[in-house]
């Protein structure tokens, strides 16, 4: 079935792989349909994106995988997919973190800075166009297939026009069904359904050849 890696949500905060992939149930539930799954945590304060993708690339290993990015994890995933194309056989931006967004940013700018980060760090983070430090005429360039699953219902970090904006802009991307973010309350019910829709997509012989 192939390896799977996951880079979860979160940015500046205590999320880890743990909370956002093991506990609510979706590395197990991948396991099951028998994929490998690698769950990494990622830098916790980075000082900017591409340190972020430097030690992300370590960790993947030798054989292309399966990227599935969440949230803030969107943009790691979005950079290593451009750096790294031969590593990647298939991307999905989960739950895109909304970014060009001057009420999102000026929050989560805030956010940053509140917990450690200094202004230039911050402003270096979420410097972005559709993606956070992801130049949309990079993404525009993504030649493998790439899925883009959104955050039902959105919500301020996690907008429709991101999803919309992602799929005008990576050629041949589709929408995958949607579902809260994991780490949220009201995720449980939807594990399942989720499972099921990441590995109808992440499994090669299961995907149609309209690509």
């Amino acid at each position: 079935m192939g390896t799977v890696f996951l880079v979860h949500g979160g940015l500046w905060d205590p999320m880890n792989a743990q909370r956002f992939w093991r506990t609510p149930g979706i590395v197990a539930g991948l396991e099951l349909r028998g994929f490998t799954v690698l769950a990494p945590d990622r830098p916790p304060t980075p000082a900017s994106w591409s340190e972020e993708v430097a030690v992300l690339r370590k960790l993947l290993p030798a054989e292309p995988v399966m990227l599935v990015g969440a949230s803030n994890g969107c943009s790691g995933a979005a950079l290593l997919a451009v750096a790294y194309p031969h590593s990647v056989e298939r991307l999905v931006l989960a739950w895109p973190a909304t970014g060009a967004d001057p009420v999102v940013d000026g929050r989560a700018r805030a956010g940053l800075i509140s917990r450690g980060a200094s202004e230039g760090v911050a402003d270096e983070l979420l410097a972005a166009g559709t993606l956070r430090g992801v130049r949309d005429e990079d993404l525009a360039r993504l030649g493998m297939p790439v899925a883009v699953l959104p955050s039902l219902p959105e919500n301020p970090s996690h907008q429709r026009k991101t999803v919309d904006a992602l799929l005008t802009l990576i050629p041949r991307s589709r929408e995958l069904s949607g579902c809260p973010e994991p780490p949220t309350p009201h995720f449980p019910p939807h594990k399942n359904d989720l499972v099921a829709t990441l590995a109808t997509f992440l499994d090669p012989a299961g995907e149609s050849t309209a690509y």
